[in-house]
């Protein structure tokens, strides 16, 4: 007898929580077929990483955003469709999003 047919004999009425295991998360964002696109630019003399291509909700949009910024440290911002970070950080943005289930195109040297 193991410890699980134990605490059914113990507690008969208990009904376990689904753990984490169990339990399938769904997306944090919406995910989208066409890839996003990651490309470099200077912007009055600094360097910008601009991300184009994705078509989710504004919420999403801005939670990513927000995520994006909170994972680099740096700031950013999200204008009609488009979002700035500050600072040239094509890679790490790229292992993000791909970790999170994006397809990423890089774009520029």
């Amino acid at each position: 007898m193991d410890l699980q047919d134990q605490l059914k004999n113990l507690f008969p009425d208990h009904v376990p929580e689904e753990t984490k295991a169990n339990k399938k998360e769904k997306p944090a964002y919406w995910l989208q077929d066409a890839p996003i696109l990651c490309k470099y630019e200077k912007r009055k003399g600094k360097p910008v990483t601009v991300l184009e291509g994705y078509n989710g909700a504004d919420s999403d949009f801005k939670k990513l955003t927000k995520d994006l910024k909170t994972y680099l440290g740096v700031g950013g911002s999200f204008k009609k469709d488009i979002i700035i970070i500050q600072g040239d950080y094509r890679d790490k943005i790229m292992d993000f999003l791909k970790g999170h289930g994006f397809r990423v195109k890089r774009v520029g040297g």
